[in-house]
């Protein structure tokens, strides 16, 4: 159970990405400083610092949140389910259990159109690799080592470079378009 002081952090932490994201959203990634945010929020640049290593972080910070609980849901996938599946599943368990945030558009245009989210993106993404590779050789009936299996690997890989691509056609269709039929699309190109 978090103690008051962790509470209290978490608190902080939310107001000031709440803060930062409404800002971006309205005047523009790029043209809203760290000093702008510490302002609106009421604290120093040096507790800004405390919470958020960049400020990209406050638009990313949640992917590796997000990625750990991606691994969650895809480790409790029946095995029965192909690994195709079962990743598709795990995305779907996410975001039926995730509050899908009425800005979810606008964000999703920010991060495409702005060099240091992509970044900063890929290399979250990357973590989500990390922890979904091993969970996949598992359910393989692959041993894990220090070098992941590259069947494995590839999988993975695949299916969060469909998730991007779906993502990014949804975006580009202004939001007028089904998510998860535009992955599932995505992933029968592959597959064919």
């Amino acid at each position: 159970m978090a103690g008051v002081w962790e509470k209290t952090r978490s608190s902080i932490r939310a107001e000031i990405a709440h803060t930062g994201t409404g800002m971006f959203l309205r005047n523009g990634f790029e043209q809203t400083t760290v000093d702008d945010i510490v302002a609106e929020v009421g604290i120093s640049r040096r507790s800004f610092f405390r919470y958020f290593g960049t400020k990209e972080e406050i638009v990313l910070g949640a992917l590796t949140e997000r990625g750990e609980r991606v691994a969650e849901a895809f480790a409790a996938r029946p095995a029965s389910e192909d690994p195709w599946t079962a990743i598709r599943n795990a995305f779907s368990d996410l975001e039926e259990d995730d509050e899908f945030y009425e800005d979810a558009l606008p964000i999703a245009r920010m991060l495409a159109s702005t060099p240091s989210l992509r970044a900063s993106m890929a290399e979250k993404h990357s973590r989500w690799v990390q922890l979904l590779v091993p969970i996949l050789e598992a359910r393989l009936g692959i041993a894990s080592g220090p070098i992941p299996d590259p069947r494995a690997h590839a999988i993975v890989s695949a299916a969060l470079a469909c998730l991007h691509t779906a993502t990014d056609i949804w975006v580009l269709r202004d939001g007028n378009a089904d998510l998860r039929e535009l992955y599932d699309e995505a992933v029968a190109a592959i597959r064919a």
